[in-house]
This record gives C-alpha cells, structure tokens and sequence, in this order.
C-alpha cells in the first residue's frame, strides 16, 4: 500500500477586517474554513456549503460573496471583511447590529452574520431602499427562524440610524457609549 499524498500548503495572505493576516492552507481550501479554521474568525457560519443558504456571506473588497464558494487563495491581496470586522463590541454596534436589536430582527442567530455582512454591502449601495427593496435585497439569505418581516424593518431602521435621522436607543445598563454614528 502507497502512503497518502500530502496536500501542499500555500501561504495565504489576505487583509481581513482591516489587518494583513498570511496563514498556511491547501490550495482547495474554502475561505470560509480558511476564516474559521485558520484564522480562528468563526462569526462566519457555515450552513449548506453550496452557496445557498448566504450563512457564510463575507464582504471582499467590500461586495457581498459567498466564503463557501471562494478558494481562500483566490482571496489573496483581497480585503475581506467578516461580521466581526463590522461590530463586535456591544457597546459601539454599527447600524445594522443596532437595527437587528431594536426590530428583533433575529431569533437563534446563526443566519445573523449573512445578513449584516449582506445589508452592510446593501445599505451602501441604497441607503434608503422601499420594503419591497428590503425584502429584495435579502432574498438570498435564508433564515429558518424568523419569518423575515422584523428583518425587512431591520433594513429600514439601519437605513434611518446610517442616515442619522433618529436618535439611538440608550445603551444597554452596564454599557458605556450611545450613539452609533
């Protein structure tokens, strides 16, 4: 009997949320694997691994992608942007955290980073979309939870809170902060 082949490794590099990051995977390596596993950024879940369910959405160079489609090499010299790059501090959440909050827009949470890394992308684009836009926008983003409409006025509200026209919910008691600006 032959021994296995081992696979060989390239160097990866790639900016993620804002930091040059290089790691070592296999050319067949899914960047969403490549995120969690070698970079230990696991805010980016894997659902269906077919590009489906949008549970693994990333932004590279600042446009929506599916991490379980893309090769982490074919990232390199990308910038990447994952749902911790977007807000991971409770006390300072971006619009779409805050939004996500307020309109209850979630429940067990694992579709949630699909759609803020989505609706960020979207937001920039159209920063004041019609419901009907809202739910356009995030029809490739599954969630087996919720039933979508708290997510469509999670739109809206983090268009009105990136558009500054109307003042914040005071922090949580124990927070420090307010205003996301």
């Amino acid at each position: 009997m032959s021994e296995p082949v081992a696979e060989q490794l390239h160097d990866v590099t790639i900016t993620v949320n804002g930091v040059p990051r290089t790691a070592q995977a296999p050319a067949r390596r899914l960047l969403s694997d490549f995120l969690r596993h070698e970079l230990g950024l696991t805010g980016t879940h894997v659902g269906c691994e077919h590009g489906v369910c949008g549970a693994c959405t990333v932004l590279v160079d600042g446009q929506p992608m599916r991490s379980c489609l893309m090769f982490a090499v074919s990232a390199q010299a990308h910038s990447v942007t994952t749902v911790e790059g977007i807000g991971s501090d409770p006390a300072n959440l971006s619009p779409v955290q805050q939004a996500f909050a307020e309109c209850h827009g979630l429940q067990c949470g694992f579709c949630t980073p699909g759609f803020v890394t989505t609706i960020t992308a979207y937001l920039e684009e159209n920063p004041d979309p019609t419901p009907e836009e809202a739910r356009e926008a995030i029809s490739g983003n599954l969630c087996r939870c919720t039933g979508y409409q708290n997510i469509v006025k999670a739109v809206g509200r983090a268009a009105e809170i990136r558009r500054g026209l109307v003042e914040l919910a005071p922090p949580a008691p124990g927070h420090e902060g307010g205003v996301v600006r």
